[in-house]
């Protein structure tokens, strides 16, 4: 065990001498997806509960999509099966952005986070008192406005015991990044199996940084919840 850390150690937190690796790459695959994710959930969650059919129903079949199908599907299509278009190819932009693994694997990450994402906001936004609307367009607030100050805003705070659980289980599906050849934490762990053949080991090690990196990011989220949704609470 001691040989083990003392040879993989850099590896499991940050680089392996030439790249890095581990928990940084874990860290950067996570920060990435869920801010790409995030911006795009927001105006999709607004068209999600908008009352045009023809808005609505397209971010329905988008999100129904990717919830519906394993992440690890939707990461092999982007890495391996995009890429296999000839038209994908002849494109010089499109033949350069699905030829490298870190690509494909945000792109993939991103849009599947989106999706759960964008369902998780417009369940909020459904939850908003009607009275809150109410006030707000008696102010004069109406259209983007009403959606860019009251809306949004308050669908973010009331999602946040929510969306923190997308969070964690983004984290903990950005393991699959290793079957494209992304040197995360899971990848170092089966790296250094292969190399020391300590399982238990090795893999007992990966397993604990994901859970002392789950417990922060639930301790930060917790801290969020109280700033942002002491509100809700009873009053004082």
């Amino acid at each position: 065990m001691i040989e083990l850390l003392q040879e993989y150690w850099k590896a499991f937190l940050y680089t392996d001498g030439t790249e890095m690796t581990g928990l940084a790459m874990t860290l950067w695959l996570l920060t990435a997806s869920i801010f790409i994710g995030f911006l795009g959930a927001i105006p999709l969650a607004i068209a999600r509960v908008s009352e045009r059919a023809y808005v609505r129903w397209p971010v329905q079949f988008y999100t129904y999509l990717f919830r519906g199908t394993p992440l690890y599907i939707q990461l092999l299509i982007c890495y391996t099966g995009i890429y296999s278009i000839a038209a994908v190819r002849s494109q010089p932009l499109l033949d350069e952005f699905f030829r490298d693994a870190m690509n494909c694997t945000i792109l993939a990450f991103a849009l599947n986070t989106c999706a759960y994402t964008t369902e998780i906001f417009a369940g909020a936004i459904r939850n908003i008192p009607y009275g809150e609307l109410e006030a707000a367009k008696a102010y004069g607030l109406n259209g983007w406005r009403l959606n860019a100050f009251v809306v949004v805003p308050s669908a973010l705070r009331r999602a946040l015991p929510y969306y923190s659980n997308e969070v964690i289980l983004m984290l903990h599906s950005t393991s699959v990044a290793f079957t494209a050849t992304i040197p995360d934490i899971l990848k170092v762990a089966r790296d250094a199996n292969s190399e020391t053949f300590l399982t238990f080991q090795s893999f007992g090690i990966g397993a604990l940084i994901y859970l002392v990196l789950s417990f922060a990011l639930v301790g930060l989220f917790r801290l969020a919840e109280r700033r942002w949704l002491s509100f809700l609470g009873p009053a004082h």
